[in-house]
């Protein structure tokens, strides 16, 4: 039953992606190039209402669908995990035209090539599993 819940939310998810064009490589690129407020308006939405989301379960102490208590531990502190990871994931973003969600919001909706970017991201997690402990973490 779990299953169909995240199966729902996910479609769900997947048309508001489509519909609002995060997940055109149009728009995309347009952010990339400073051109158009779109991306960074969905981006900064996303982000001021998951930060008010994050204080509103602290606060209140309220826990899963499951009764089980939502955590939050922080992650170790590093300048160099965030420069270098955040300088891969921008170029592949920009390379590819997609970020992770949207590869399947764009398989879904019909666009066959963006299965080459799937196959590079399934890669990539991979050798990045492989590499995990010899990275500066």
């Amino acid at each position: 039953m779990r299953q169909i819940g995240f199966l729902v939310i996910g479609i769900f998810f997947g048309i508001v992606m489509f519909k609002s064009e995060a997940a055109s490589w149009f728009r995309i690129y347009e952010m990339f190039k400073f051109q158009s407020f779109h991306m960074y308006g969905i981006i900064g939405s996303a982000l001021f209402l998951g930060v008010i989301g994050i204080q509103i379960i602290k606060k209140k102490n309220l826990k899963s669908f499951f009764g089980q208590p939502l955590n939050f531990v922080p992650k170790d502190k590093s300048f160099s995990r965030y420069m270098f990871g955040g300088i891969i994931f921008g170029l592949g973003w920009a390379l590819a035209g997609a970020c992770p969600g949207p590869i399947y919001v764009l398989a879904g909706a019909g666009y066959w090539p963006i299965l080459v970017v799937f196959a590079g991201a399934m890669l990539g997690t991979f050798i990045y599993g492989l590499l995990r402990k010899k990275l500066p973490h």
